[in-house]
């Protein structure tokens, strides 16, 4: 499982969607959170935290966002050798099965779906860690 003290970078262009997944890492005992409010910012903060060697351990990011969706941030993240194993969770109100199969596609590690439970919350992080960490 991810260590409890790994960094995770949400991406959320409505603050209080931040609220709640910083909420739920939090019940899960995670205390390293960085917020970004869209995807652009999301990247810089990726690459800068690469940059200074405090590599960020997850992403969980909304699809739908100003600047870049999660999608193309996602595409982005997948376009780098060292990114390739990172595990991306992408939050959306999305459901439609072509959304699902482009970012399945894309690379993402899971997918869930707003609303959302605290316990299907926990387990689609456990299952996007376990993706690329067997």
């Amino acid at each position: 499982m991810l260590s409890l003290d790994a960094k995770i970078l949400i991406a959320d262009d409505m603050p209080t969607i931040r609220d709640l997944v910083k909420t739920q890492l939090k019940a899960m005992g995670y205390k390293n959170i960085i917020e970004a409010a869209d995807g652009e910012q999301a990247l810089n903060l990726l690459i800068q935290h690469d940059n200074t060697g405090s590599k960020i351990g997850m992403v969980i990011s909304d699809w739908n966002m100003p600047k870049m969706t999660g999608l193309e941030f996602l595409k982005q993240v997948r376009a780098s050798e060292q990114w390739l194993n990172l595990p991306f969770i992408l939050l959306t109100s999305e459901s439609e099965r072509d959304q699902v199969t482009e970012a399945i596609l894309a690379g993402v590690s899971q997918y869930i779906v707003k609303p959302f439970a605290g316990k299907a919350f926990e387990e689609k992080v456990k299952q996007g860690w376990q993706k690329h960490n067997k």
